[in-house]
């Protein structure tokens, strides 16, 4: 008997459960996604242009909150969990309210989720949001460049604009940015690859048909680099997986879903910031890897910080804009603006709250722990006119920009701006080069 189904999700990891397990299977009908994290992405439709023959009218996307409601109205059999970076408790608590309304609750796992490549594929995950698996994706690539390798980058999803357009999109150059409208979010983490590492990357809807893109890239495809979001593990079948642990926050590897996941599947475990965390957090960290992955090859690494205009910290009174994700549903209290900040003596973090704005007071509202950091919200057009119009209301000497990319090419700031930049830098043996040149010969590339 067919049994219906609600996906709960964030506008990511929910669509490629759909894509993979449900979409097409006569034996199941999807009848709404719920959406939670991220701003704005409810009230629209999966479209039938993604949904398939099966789902003519698309399918609903409703608010979380409306879960006991639509199990009932829709006389829901299973509820399927699909985001991440969230507590046990957390899913534990969803899964309580799923229960109660009378529904089975389901984790998906990567037999159910993970599509296999047609060449090599490195995955990076990591534990939460924040960790530095996008700076390690970048070092990556650096060195297999440096072999005269051609990597294509696929990242994990960030859809919240028109889908049917989103189905495979792929960024080659700082224009293509504009051309597929995308969001602050979205150029963090496209921007680098293709302005620092000049990279291709990829990235969309419907990650079967972008990997088969990606295989066949115009510039040429060796190997795919697949770079996750928040703490997921990957939507493809790694033939090296390399997760990213945080000493800052020791004991999330543990503790949070999907992170403890990315943990016990990494062949390798890079513990970054080991340069501004104590050594008693390092060593919780060290402790819980070699609890759960004692076979994990484990490399340390920092955060290296270049700020471009220094003199403009020293002695002022500074507003921090950081990544907007981090700070949020990733809990983080420091990021390298305010790391920045502090190295280089500025007299005082101005708090922005008071002169917060529209949908950014609704952050903070919504995320109360934020503090004195301003998150780059820009998931959409009024985030991105709020984030403006707050930083011109808060009084200060000084803009820190501690996100991925130059606010200023997205928005006007009229006070002084430093741009704080961060790369990965590992200490110490074994290294990076040391087990993607193992990777490179086992699997037969070519090595310049």
């Amino acid at each position: 008997m067919k049994k219906n189904v609600i996906i709960i999700g964030a506008a990511g990891r929910d669509f490629h459960n759909f894509n993979t397990c449900f979409r097409g299977d006569e034996n199941y009908n999807v009848v709404a996604f719920t959406a939670a994290q991220i701003p704005d992405i409810d009230g629209r439709k999966y479209p039938p242009e993604l949904a398939g023959d099966l789902y003519p009218d698309g399918i609903p996307i409703y608010p979380e909150k409306e879960l006991p409601r639509l199990i009932r109205d829709f006389n829901v059999d299973v509820c399927v969990f699909s985001y991440s970076d969230v507590p046990y408790s957390w899913v534990m608590q969803v899964s309580a309210i799923v229960n109660a309304a009378g529904a089975a609750f389901w984790l998906l796992g990567p037999k159910d989720t993970m599509i296999r490549s047609t060449k090599p594929l490195i995955a990076v995950g990591a534990t939460r949001t924040g960790c530095g698996k996008s700076q390690t994706s970048r070092k990556i690539i650096e060195i297999l460049v440096s072999m005269g390798l051609k990597v294509v980058a696929i990242r994990h999803p960030m859809p919240y604009g028109d889908l049917v357009k989103q189905k495979v999109q792929r960024f080659a150059t700082v224009e293509d940015l504009k051309k597929h409208q995308c969001t602050v979010e979205e150029m963090e983490e496209y921007e680098p690859h293709v302005v620092t590492r000049r990279n291709v990357i990829y990235a969309g809807v419907d990650y079967e048909a972008i990997l088969r893109e990606a295989e066949k890239d115009p510039d040429g495809c060796d190997l795919i680099l697949w770079d996750g979001g928040n703490n997921d593990f990957p939507f493809y079948t790694p033939d090296l997986m390399i997760g990213v642990v945080d000493p800052l926050r020791p004991g999330a590897e543990v503790s949070y879903y999907p992170g403890e996941v990315v943990v016990r599947i990494s062949d390798v475990i890079c513990i970054n910031k080991i340069d501004s965390a104590s050594l008693e957090d390092i060593q919780t960290v060290r402790r819980n890897i070699a609890k759960i992955n004692p076979r994990a090859t484990v490399i340390d690494a920092a955060s290296y910080l270049t700020v471009d205009k220094p003199e403009r910290i020293t002695g002022q009174r500074v507003l921090v804009v950081e990544d907007g994700p981090t700070l949020t549903h990733g809990e983080m209290k420091v990021g390298a603006g305010t790391v920045a900040a502090m190295k280089y003596g500025a007299a005082e973090l101005i708090d922005p709250r008071p002169y917060t704005v529209g949908k950014l007071k609704q952050t903070f509202e919504t995320y109360p722990g934020i503090g004195v950091l301003l998150p780059a919200m820009g998931y959409g057009e009024q985030q991105i006119n709020d984030l403006e119009a707050t930083i011109a209301n808060t009084p200060c000497d000084a803009v820190v920009i501690g996100t991925p990319i130059d606010l200023n090419r997205i928005i006007t700031i009229k006070q002084p701006a430093v741009k704080v930049s961060y790369e990965l830098q590992e200490i110490g043996y074994p290294n990076l080069t040391d087990v993607l040149r193992e990777f490179v010969k086992k699997h037969n590339l070519p090595n310049k």
